[in-house]
């Protein structure tokens, strides 16, 4: 690297910064645990979108915002993205709110492995043969834990796939991270504010209704939708796609410790065993790569 040629910033800050918050997000979803999902996942998009609207007006971003919406690829995309992501939103939080705290755990344990899967494949990426060897440990883990959740592996399945195919799109739609943010909510409010009003119209009334508490602790599920989703698109643009996935393993360790804690989930064998495994697998490629980045200095230097 030359002198005078500007350094690409590290995407890796912000990709933990979003998996930390993801990895708590367990702790937030009791507080809401009266709302029904559906309702829930409507009020956390009404409430997302104006907040990246202040955003994207501090940061004077409007006018790609305003190009985005202009181009009809780009904006088929995005409603693509959305799609994934609400659906990724709503899987989650049914399976928090009905208990399925290890199944929704492992699903962003094999999340990474399909952002590998999706990075190798389509990405043309490459990794070392000890990055290969971390995923083989890993893929071993992961089947595991899925062989004694066989009843709620579909959950698992639906937020590995729908999140790593939401994160590929994102790195590759060329539009930045905070407007395709609020394009994707602009896209998901219509249907969001009919099931609000949906709910709000039916005998049990609306959620946002029933306390004050209540009703702050649902606005703040825009906050903690649209900052974590920032980052990490974010770090989805600066990084390879396998490296950001392996990354990932941060949030489902957390929302594993989570259910062996605060929930008190009784831990298996087999849980034991992915857990060990994964986090092998995690050192293993976190050392190869800062292995091969210190080798790599000297080099451009």
């Amino acid at each position: 690297m030359s002198a005078t040629e500007p350094r690409q910033p590290s995407g890796l800050p912000p990709a933990l910064g979003a998996y930390i918050i993801w990895g708590f997000l367990p702790l937030y979803l009791v507080l809401v645990r009266s709302v029904p999902p559906f309702e829930f996942v409507a009020w956390r998009i009404v409430w997302t979108l104006p907040i990246c609207l202040v955003i994207v007006l501090f940061r004077q971003q409007w006018p790609e915002v305003r190009a985005a919406l202009g181009n009809r690829k780009v904006l088929g995309v995005l409603a693509i993205s959305a799609t994934l992501v609400a659906i990724n939103w709503f899987t989650y939080i049914w399976a928090i709110q009905n208990d399925h705290i290890y199944a929704a755990s492992l699903g962003y344990y094999i999340n990474p492995l399909v952002n590998v899967l999706l990075g190798t494949v389509i990405l043309s990426e490459k990794l070392s043969r000890l990055q290969w060897t971390a995923v083989a440990i890993a893929t071993a883990g992961v089947a595991a834990l899925s062989s004694g959740a066989v009843t709620t592996l579909w959950v698992s399945l639906t937020l590995a796939f729908s999140f790593g195919t939401y994160g590929l799109i994102r790195k590759q739609v060329p539009v930045g991270s905070l407007p395709g943010l609020t394009i994707e909510s602009m896209i998901l409010l219509l249907p969001s504010a009919g099931i609000a009003a949906w709910y709000a119209m039916s005998p049990a009334g609306s959620s946002f209704d029933d306390s004050l508490w209540l009703s702050v602790a649902i606005v703040l599920g825009g906050v903690l939708t649209a900052v974590p989703l920032l980052m990490f698109a974010v770090a989805a643009k600066r990084m390879d796609y396998s490296t950001l996935g392996f990354t990932q393993f941060l949030a489902p360790s957390i929302v594993f410790v989570l259910g062996l804690t605060v929930f008190e989930k009784p831990l298996h064998t087999a849980e034991l065993v992915c857990f060990a495994l994964i986090w092998t697998a995690l050192a293993i490629f976190v050392w190869d790569m800062f292995a091969r980045r210190r080798a790599v200095r000297p080099a451009a230097s």
